[in-house]
């Protein structure tokens, strides 16, 4: 594990240096991914890193996590309640959707949880300008396979580190970095309402995930979904499409 740690601070540094930039921002949520990045970006800055929490209506307990997170991690941070914000802009939106006789609730519902991830995403680019920071992602092998992220959210970022971690790599990296512990075993979500959780909006768990992408035996059926999200999200993974030149 510390040479797994060793080689992603290295990496760090090194997009760092070839940018010209100054150091690291990530978004910390209180969940296990931004935590071993806001770890990784303090062992490779360690005065030029930020971690920055970012609620919208958040579960208490997340924004709790987020700090003990931070403060273990001894990173700078800051704290910018996005919720206001969130609450006026979805409700303008759904005015015109109304307006249009066009709103979906069922639409609605993905459509709030895409606009919080893309909200983070433009406030974070905001203060990295400021300090002359990348944008440090936190997505891991399971999320990036499946596209299990919001395209220009969570997934709008400048550097993966964890892109070729499996989620339970990467909890084992969580222990060795020391993140507190209640971080390490919460069950995973991105806190969109009550009862949320990733592996339910998944449909199987991140341990058959991992399984799959180890090349291990799993069933037809999950793989068959695994298989499935991966091609349905390939756009997620490339840059814009564009057209051929015109002769």
């Amino acid at each position: 594990m510390e040479a797994k740690v060793n080689f992603l601070v290295n990496w760090l540094r090194e997009r760092v240096t070839e940018a010209n930039m100054n150091g690291l921002v990530v978004g910390v949520s209180g969940g296990l991914d931004s935590a071993v990045v806001a770890n990784l970006i303090k062992l490779a800055f360690p005065d030029d890193s930020l971690g920055v929490i970012l609620p919208i209506k958040n579960i208490a307990s997340d924004e709790d996590d987020a700090i003990d997170v931070v403060k273990k991690a001894d990173i700078d941070y800051m704290v910018v309640d996005l919720s206001d914000i969130h609450e006026q802009l979805l409700t303008n939106i759904n005015m015109s959707l109304e307006k249009k006789q066009t709103f979906n609730s069922e639409k609605a519902k993905m459509g709030d949880a895409n606009l919080r991830a893309r909200l983070r995403m433009s406030t974070l680019y905001t203060i990295a300008h400021h300090y002359g920071y990348l944008v440090c992602g936190t997505d891991n092998a399971a999320e990036w396979y499946t596209g299990y992220y919001t395209k220009y959210g969570d997934g709008g970022v400048d550097l993966n580190p964890l892109v070729h971690l499996t989620k339970s790599d990467v909890r084992d990296m969580a222990r060795y970095l020391k993140v507190p512990e209640q971080v390490v075993t919460k069950k995973p979500s991105a806190g969109l309402w009550d009862g949320q959780t990733d592996e339910r909006e998944l449909g199987m768990t991140y341990d058959v995930i991992d399984r799959y992408l180890d090349g291990l035996d799993v069933s037809d059926n999950d793989r068959k979904r695994i298989e499935t999200l991966h091609r349905q999200t390939e756009h997620k993974r490339n840059v814009p499409v564009t057209p051929p030149p015109f002769r």
